[in-house]
C-alpha cells in the first residue's frame, strides 16, 4: 500500500536538517582552513602615534609606552578603550593636540598594540597593574609630579580603580564615554570582581577554531559595522579602521579580546568606583550611536568634583569634534589649576575600594 504524502515529511525534514548541518560544518571547516592559510596574521604594524616608544617590563607583562618627549608641564596620560581591535590609535587626536604644549604619554594596554599579547585571562586587575606601572615611570621622569589622566570607554573604570588605589599619583581624571553608567554595566557587585565566564572564554579560545572565530570578528566588514555603531553614523574614521585591522592581525591578538567577549574585563563594581572618586573628574560623552545609555550619570552632575558634558557625537567625540573636546578639557584644567592638595590621600578616602 503506498504511503500517504505527509508520511514523507519527517524523513525529508531529517534529511534537510542533516544537509544543513553538513553545509554549516563544511562552511566552518572552509573558513578555518582559509583563516590558517589565506589570512595574514603578521600585517605590518606601524607606530600608532608619533614620538618615542619604550617597552616597559611590568608585573603584568611588557607594556608599550609612547611619549612626545616634552619635559616641562604637568604630564598627561591617555588610555585607550578595550575592544577586539583596540590600541593607542584611539587616542591619537588628543595625543597630537596636547603634544604641542605639554608632556603627553599613551600606552597600549596589555594584550593590545605593541604590548605583550600572551595567552592568559585578562582582567581589570591586569589593566590596573599596567596603569600603575606606567604612571610610576612617568612620575619618575617628572620628579614625582602628579599627573592628569584621560581614559576612554571601559578603561575609565580601570583608571577610577587606579586613582582610588594610588590617589597621590593624580591631579585629575578625565573620562570619555565611560562605561558603567548604564543599566547593563553599572554595579555595586563584589569589590574587585569581574563578569567573566570561564566556560565561554575556553570555548572561544579553542585551538582548532579560536583564530578563525577572531578573524571573522575582525574582518573589515565586521569592524566597519561595529565602528558605525560606535559613531552612530557611517562617517567613521578610516584611519582608525585601517589601524585596528592591522593591530588585530598580529600574533596573539585574539587573547585579550576573548577575555573581553567572555566578560572578564568588565568590573562588577563600577558604581562603587565612581561613587568613591574625590579627585577632580571631567567626563564627556556623545548622544549618538549605540552607547548613549547614561541613565545613572544624573547622580553625579551636582557633585562639586565632577564636570559632565555631552556632545552631539558618537562615543569617540575627540575624533569628530576635537577642538570642542579639547577646549572643554582645557577649561576644566584651568578651573582646577589653582587647587593644590598638599596631601592627596585623605583620611576619609576609600582607598581600599
Amino acid at each position: 500500500m503506498p504511503s500517504r504524502p505527509h508520511s514523507f515529511l519527517p524523513h525529508l525534514a531529517g534529511r534537510a536538517a542533516r544537509g544543513l548541518g553538513l553545509a554549516v560544518l563544511g562552511g566552518a571547516a572552509g573558513w578555518i582552513a582559509y583563516s590558517r592559510l589565506g589570512i595574514d596574521h603578521r600585517v605590518p604594524l606601524p607606530p600608532a602615534l608619533p614620538g618615542r616608544l619604550q617597552r616597559l617590563r611590568t608585573p603584568v607583562g611588557a607594556v608599550n609606552l609612547y611619549d612626545d618627549g616634552l619635559e616641562s608641564g604637568v604630564p598627561l596620560l591617555l588610555i585607550h578603550s578595550v575592544n577586539a581591535a583596540a590600541s593607542a590609535y584611539e587616542v591619537r587626536p588628543l595625543y597630537r593636540h596636547f603634544a604641542r604644549s605639554r608632556p603627553v604619554y599613551a600606552l597600549d594596554l596589555p594584550g593590545f598594540g605593541f604590548s605583550e599579547r600572551r595567552r592568559q585571562v585578562y582582567t581589570p586587575a591586569v589593566m590596573v597593574g599596567a596603569i600603575h606601572a606606567v604612571v610610576a615611570e612617568i612620575r619618575r621622569r617628572h620628579t614625582a609630579a602628579r599627573i592628569d589622566a584621560i581614559a576612554l570607554s571601559l578603561s575609565a573604570e580601570y583608571l577610577a580603580r587606579a586613582a582610588l588605589e594610588r590617589a597621590q599619583d593624580y591631579r585629575s581624571l578625565g573620562l570619555i564615554s565611560p562605561t558603567g553608567f548604564d543599566a547593563r554595566l553599572s554595579g555595586r557587585g563584589p569589590l574587585g570582581g569581574n563578569r567573566g565566564n570561564d566556560t565561554a572564554r575556553a570555548a572561544l579560545d579553542l585551538p582548532v577554531s579560536g583564530q578563525a572565530l577572531f578573524d571573522a570578528l575582525t574582518s573589515r566588514p565586521s569592524m566597519r559595522y561595529f565602528l558605525e555603531k560606535t559613531w552612530g553614523s557611517r562617517d567613521i574614521d578610516e584611519g582608525l579602521l585601517d589601524y585596528g585591522y592591522a593591530s588585530a592581525h598580529q600574533p596573539g591578538a585574539e587573547h585579550a579580546p576573548f577575555s573581553f567577549i567572555a566578560g572578564h574585563l568588565f568590573p562588577t563594581d563600577a558604581t562603587r568606583l565612581y561613587d568613591a572618586l574625590w579627585l577632580p573628574v571631567w567626563m564627556i560623552h556623545g548622544t549618538r550611536g549605540d552607547f548613549v545609555d547614561y541613565r545613572y550619570a544624573d547622580a553625579f552632575y551636582d557633585r562639586p568634583n565632577w564636570t559632565i558634558e555631552t556632545m552631539p557625537t558618537g562615543a569617540f567625540p575627540h575624533f569628530e569634534r576635537l577642538g570642542a573636546v579639547a577646549r572643554s578639557y582645557e577649561l576644566f584644567l584651568d578651573e582646577i589649576g589653582s587647587t593644590h592638595l598638599t596631601d592627596p590621600v585623605r583620611a576619609d578616602s576609600p582607598a581600599s575600594v
